[in-house]
Protein backbone atom coordinates (compact mmCIF):
# COMPACT_ATOMS: atom_id res chain seq x y z
CA UNK A 1 0.00 0.00 0.00
CA UNK A 2 2.88 2.21 0.86
CA UNK A 3 4.67 1.93 -2.34
CA UNK A 4 1.44 2.97 -4.10
CA UNK A 5 0.96 6.10 -1.90
CA UNK A 6 4.46 6.74 -3.09
CA UNK A 7 4.16 6.60 -6.69
CA UNK A 8 0.61 8.28 -6.63
CA UNK A 9 2.90 11.24 -5.22
CA UNK A 10 5.79 10.96 -7.66
CA UNK A 11 3.08 10.63 -10.53
CA UNK A 12 1.90 13.87 -10.20
CA UNK A 13 5.80 15.84 -10.96
CA UNK A 14 5.11 13.81 -14.89
CA UNK A 15 1.64 15.35 -15.15
CA UNK A 16 1.17 18.38 -13.55
CA UNK A 17 3.99 21.23 -14.69
CA UNK A 18 2.81 23.37 -11.48
CA UNK A 19 4.52 20.73 -8.86
CA UNK A 20 7.18 21.36 -7.24
CA UNK A 21 8.04 19.70 -4.26
CA UNK A 22 6.99 15.88 -2.58
CA UNK A 23 5.90 18.74 0.18
CA UNK A 24 3.43 20.92 -1.06
CA UNK A 25 2.19 17.84 -3.06
CA UNK A 26 1.16 15.97 0.10
CA UNK A 27 0.14 18.37 1.56
CA UNK A 28 -1.88 20.87 -1.38
CA UNK A 29 -2.56 17.85 -3.64
CA UNK A 30 -6.84 17.47 -2.53
CA UNK A 31 -6.71 14.23 -5.60
CA UNK A 32 -3.10 12.67 -3.86
CA UNK A 33 -5.34 12.97 -0.23
CA UNK A 34 -8.26 11.42 -1.88
CA UNK A 35 -6.21 8.26 -3.00
CA UNK A 36 -4.23 8.07 0.29
CA UNK A 37 -7.43 7.57 1.96
CA UNK A 38 -8.99 5.48 -0.21
CA UNK A 39 -6.19 2.98 -0.16
CA UNK A 40 -6.99 2.55 3.78
CA UNK A 41 -10.61 2.70 3.27
CA UNK A 42 -10.50 -0.08 -0.01
CA UNK A 43 -8.22 -1.97 2.44
CA UNK A 44 -10.81 -1.70 5.76
CA UNK A 45 -13.84 -2.75 2.91
CA UNK A 46 -11.53 -5.78 1.32
CA UNK A 47 -11.64 -6.84 5.08
CA UNK A 48 -15.44 -6.76 5.45
CA UNK A 49 -15.01 -3.46 7.69
CA UNK A 50 -17.97 -2.33 5.75
CA UNK A 51 -19.19 0.48 8.08
CA UNK A 52 -15.51 1.65 8.96
CA UNK A 53 -14.69 1.72 5.50
CA UNK A 54 -17.20 4.01 4.49
CA UNK A 55 -17.07 6.26 7.50
CA UNK A 56 -13.56 6.75 6.09
CA UNK A 57 -14.41 7.69 2.87
CA UNK A 58 -17.19 10.06 3.97
CA UNK A 59 -14.35 11.66 5.60
CA UNK A 60 -12.05 11.99 3.14
CA UNK A 61 -14.75 13.43 0.61
CA UNK A 62 -15.73 15.80 3.14
CA UNK A 63 -11.89 16.88 3.32
CA UNK A 64 -11.14 16.73 -0.17
CA UNK A 65 -14.37 17.05 -2.17
CA UNK A 66 -13.74 13.89 -3.75
CA UNK A 67 -16.08 11.02 -3.51
CA UNK A 68 -14.56 7.42 -3.62
CA UNK A 69 -16.10 4.38 -2.78
CA UNK A 70 -14.35 1.83 -0.51
CA UNK A 71 -15.23 -0.53 -2.59
CA UNK A 72 -14.10 0.80 -6.01
CA UNK A 73 -10.66 -0.57 -7.34
CA UNK A 74 -7.94 1.76 -8.31
CA UNK A 75 -4.63 0.79 -9.66
CA UNK A 76 -1.37 2.39 -9.70
CA UNK A 77 -0.03 5.75 -10.43
CA UNK A 78 -3.73 7.47 -11.08
CA UNK A 79 -3.39 10.94 -10.90
CA UNK A 80 -6.69 12.81 -9.68
CA UNK A 81 -5.82 16.48 -10.37
CA UNK A 82 -7.58 19.46 -8.70
CA UNK A 83 -9.79 16.92 -7.46
CA UNK A 84 -13.63 18.78 -6.69
CA UNK A 85 -16.62 16.80 -8.11
CA UNK A 86 -15.25 13.56 -8.54
CA UNK A 87 -17.31 10.54 -7.85
CA UNK A 88 -16.41 7.12 -8.43
CA UNK A 89 -19.35 4.27 -7.86
CA UNK A 90 -18.46 1.19 -5.93
CA UNK A 91 -18.17 -1.12 -8.95
CA UNK A 92 -15.95 1.12 -10.97
CA UNK A 93 -12.23 -0.30 -11.76
CA UNK A 94 -9.65 2.22 -12.48
CA UNK A 95 -6.41 0.69 -13.85
CA UNK A 96 -2.91 1.82 -14.17
CA UNK A 97 -1.93 5.22 -15.18
CA UNK A 98 -5.46 6.41 -15.72
CA UNK A 99 -5.86 10.58 -15.31
CA UNK A 100 -8.94 12.02 -13.88
CA UNK A 101 -9.75 15.67 -14.14
CA UNK A 102 -12.57 17.50 -11.67
CA UNK A 103 -15.99 16.83 -11.71
CA UNK A 104 -15.93 13.82 -13.43
CA UNK A 105 -18.71 10.98 -12.68
CA UNK A 106 -18.22 7.53 -12.87
CA UNK A 107 -21.46 6.58 -11.80
CA UNK A 108 -24.06 4.04 -12.69
CA UNK A 109 -27.39 3.65 -14.61
CA UNK A 110 -29.05 0.80 -12.35
CA UNK A 111 -30.48 0.24 -8.90
CA UNK A 112 -29.30 -3.80 -9.02
CA UNK A 113 -26.53 -5.12 -7.22
CA UNK A 114 -23.54 -6.60 -9.33
CA UNK A 115 -21.29 -4.96 -11.75
CA UNK A 116 -22.71 -1.02 -12.73
CA UNK A 117 -20.08 1.38 -12.89
CA UNK A 118 -17.36 1.15 -15.46
CA UNK A 119 -13.87 -0.04 -16.05
CA UNK A 120 -11.22 2.13 -17.15
CA UNK A 121 -8.15 0.36 -18.75
CA UNK A 122 -4.37 1.25 -18.22
CA UNK A 123 -3.70 4.98 -19.71
CA UNK A 124 -7.27 6.05 -20.13
CA UNK A 125 -7.82 10.04 -19.64
CA UNK A 126 -10.95 11.59 -18.69
CA UNK A 127 -11.34 15.39 -19.13
CA UNK A 128 -12.97 17.91 -16.61
CA UNK A 129 -16.81 17.53 -16.05
CA UNK A 130 -17.17 14.22 -18.18
CA UNK A 131 -19.80 11.63 -17.35
CA UNK A 132 -18.78 7.93 -17.64
CA UNK A 133 -21.68 5.99 -16.83
CA UNK A 134 -23.06 2.11 -16.61
CA UNK A 135 -20.90 -1.19 -16.64
CA UNK A 136 -18.80 -0.16 -19.74
CA UNK A 137 -15.40 -0.26 -20.77
CA UNK A 138 -13.03 2.79 -21.77
CA UNK A 139 -10.40 0.73 -24.02
CA UNK A 140 -6.77 1.21 -23.10
CA UNK A 141 -4.99 5.18 -24.20
CA UNK A 142 -8.74 6.08 -24.70
CA UNK A 143 -9.50 9.85 -24.24
CA UNK A 144 -12.57 11.60 -23.22
CA UNK A 145 -13.19 14.89 -23.94
CA UNK A 146 -14.38 17.56 -21.46
CA UNK A 147 -18.50 17.40 -19.99
CA UNK A 148 -19.23 14.44 -22.48
CA UNK A 149 -21.79 11.70 -21.47
CA UNK A 150 -20.02 8.14 -22.64
CA UNK A 151 -22.66 5.25 -21.95
CA UNK A 152 -21.16 2.92 -24.02
CA UNK A 153 -18.07 0.93 -24.63
CA UNK A 154 -15.28 3.46 -25.99
CA UNK A 155 -12.51 1.23 -28.13
CA UNK A 156 -8.97 1.58 -27.08
CA UNK A 157 -6.95 4.86 -28.28
CA UNK A 158 -9.62 6.26 -29.32
CA UNK A 159 -11.38 9.63 -28.75
CA UNK A 160 -15.07 10.38 -27.30
CA UNK A 161 -16.73 13.74 -27.26
CA UNK A 162 -20.01 15.02 -26.95
CA UNK A 163 -23.58 14.38 -25.56
CA UNK A 164 -24.16 11.35 -25.76
CA UNK A 165 -20.39 10.88 -26.55
CA UNK A 166 -19.30 9.97 -30.19
CA UNK A 167 -16.05 8.51 -31.58
CA UNK A 168 -13.87 10.92 -33.52
CA UNK A 169 -12.77 10.03 -36.93
CA UNK A 170 -9.17 10.50 -36.53
CA UNK A 171 -8.24 9.61 -40.40
CA UNK A 172 -11.20 11.67 -41.54
CA UNK A 173 -9.71 14.86 -39.30
CA UNK A 174 -6.25 14.12 -40.68
CA UNK A 175 -7.85 13.86 -44.45
CA UNK A 176 -9.96 17.79 -43.68
CA UNK A 177 -6.68 18.96 -42.31
CA UNK A 178 -5.02 18.32 -44.86
CA UNK A 179 -7.88 19.32 -47.65
CA UNK A 180 -7.79 23.07 -45.69
CA UNK A 181 -4.14 23.43 -45.77
CA UNK A 182 -4.39 22.85 -49.53
CA UNK A 183 -6.60 25.68 -50.36
CA UNK A 184 -5.21 28.13 -47.99
CA UNK A 185 -8.01 27.47 -45.40
CA UNK A 186 -6.93 27.46 -41.85
CA UNK A 187 -9.49 25.88 -39.44
CA UNK A 188 -8.80 28.15 -36.56
CA UNK A 189 -11.26 26.88 -33.43
CA UNK A 190 -12.80 24.64 -35.49
CA UNK A 191 -13.39 21.66 -33.61
CA UNK A 192 -14.78 17.83 -34.08
CA UNK A 193 -16.67 18.09 -31.77
CA UNK A 194 -18.84 20.73 -32.54
CA UNK A 195 -22.82 21.08 -33.57
CA UNK A 196 -22.35 24.47 -35.25
CA UNK A 197 -24.16 24.31 -38.67
CA UNK A 198 -21.39 26.60 -40.19
CA UNK A 199 -18.68 24.20 -38.79
CA UNK A 200 -20.73 20.95 -40.25
CA UNK A 201 -21.03 22.71 -43.59
CA UNK A 202 -17.23 23.27 -43.87
CA UNK A 203 -17.01 19.99 -42.91
CA UNK A 204 -18.98 18.79 -45.28
CA UNK A 205 -17.24 20.96 -47.98
CA UNK A 206 -13.87 19.60 -46.90
CA UNK A 207 -15.00 16.38 -46.99
CA UNK A 208 -16.34 16.83 -50.67
CA UNK A 209 -12.97 18.54 -51.92
CA UNK A 210 -11.15 15.59 -50.53
CA UNK A 211 -13.36 13.20 -52.68
CA UNK A 212 -12.70 15.52 -55.74
CA UNK A 213 -8.81 15.46 -55.24
CA UNK A 214 -9.11 11.47 -55.18
CA UNK A 215 -11.04 11.08 -57.98
CA UNK A 216 -8.93 13.92 -60.23
CA UNK A 217 -5.67 11.50 -59.09
CA UNK A 218 -7.30 8.33 -60.21
CA UNK A 219 -8.59 9.94 -63.72
CA UNK A 220 -5.16 10.97 -64.00
CA UNK A 221 -3.86 8.01 -63.14
CA UNK A 222 -6.19 6.11 -65.71
CA UNK A 223 -5.14 9.11 -68.68
CA UNK A 224 -1.54 7.96 -68.11
CA UNK A 225 -1.92 4.37 -68.70
CA UNK A 226 -3.73 4.99 -71.57
CA UNK A 227 -1.37 7.19 -72.85
CA UNK A 228 1.19 4.50 -72.56
CA UNK A 229 -0.94 1.76 -73.85
CA UNK A 230 -1.26 4.45 -77.04
CA UNK A 231 2.35 4.75 -77.16
CA UNK A 232 3.24 1.39 -77.44
CA UNK A 233 0.43 0.39 -79.87
CA UNK A 234 2.17 2.96 -82.25
CA UNK A 235 5.46 1.26 -81.58
CA UNK A 236 3.88 -2.33 -82.15
CA UNK A 237 2.27 -1.11 -85.47
CA UNK A 238 5.09 0.87 -86.56
CA UNK A 239 7.66 -2.29 -86.00
CA UNK A 240 4.72 -4.41 -88.39
CA UNK A 241 4.63 -1.46 -91.00
CA UNK A 242 6.93 -2.67 -93.98
CA UNK A 243 6.97 0.51 -95.58
CA UNK A 244 8.40 1.93 -92.14
CA UNK A 245 11.06 -0.62 -91.88
CA UNK A 246 12.15 -0.02 -95.77
CA UNK A 247 11.30 3.43 -96.46
CA UNK A 248 10.39 1.98 -99.93
CA UNK A 249 6.75 2.12 -101.23
CA UNK A 250 5.57 -0.94 -102.40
Amino acid sequence: MFDHIKEDISIVFERDPAARTRLEILTTYPGVHALIIHRFSHALWKADWFWLGRLLSHLGRWLTGVEIHPGATIGRRVFIDHGMGVVIGETAVIGDDCTLYHGVTLGGTSWNKGKRHPTLEAGVVIGAGAKVLGPITVGEGAKIGSNAVVVKDVPANATAVGIPARILEEEKSKQRETAAQKIGFAAYAVGNDENDPMIKAIHSLLDHATKQEQAISDLQAQLARLNMNTETDAEVGEAFDVQHNTGKPE
